[in-house]
């Protein structure tokens, strides 16, 4: 039963790497297809006029719910790379290992980044809206 936990623990490892690497794979080849877009800099010039935004609720260690956005590009269709941006974040919040699925996160819309966004998407490559109960 142990050995059949350590493989499937490393079966999700792989694959949550796996969607890392097709995310920034998607952004490299907006990178090199888009050279007009906002940011001027080649290095980062990944078009993020348009992101998506993931409504998440995750039920916190002591009961209460949380509730923020994850906000991406556009692009990033793979749920497990925005699974994987919803976990790294609750890390920082200490809430690491809460469920974090197609039940607690689900796609809401596309809309007009906004200014204070596009940094931290460049570098992150996403960004957090905390709504309620994220302290």
């Amino acid at each position: 039963l142990f050995k059949m936990k350590q493989s499937i623990i490393l079966v999700a490892l792989v694959i949550l790497t796996s969607s890392a690497i097709k995310a920034q794979s998607i952004i490299k080849k907006e990178t090199e297809k888009k050279p007009n877009t906002i940011n001027k800099n080649p290095k980062n010039s990944i078009n993020l006029s348009k992101v998506a935004v993931w409504d998440t609720y995750v039920t916190k260690k002591d009961g209460n719910v949380m509730h923020f956005d994850i906000i991406a590009p556009q692009e990033i269709k793979d749920t497990n790379v925005i699974y994987h941006y919803g976990k790294e974040y609750l890390k920082t919040k200490g809430q690491e290992g809460q469920p974090l699925t197609s039940k607690e996160c689900r796609f809401c819309h596309i809309e007009t980044v906004r200014p204070k966004w596009e940094a931290e998407i460049r570098q992150k490559g996403y960004f957090i809206i905390e709504m309620e109960n994220c302290e």
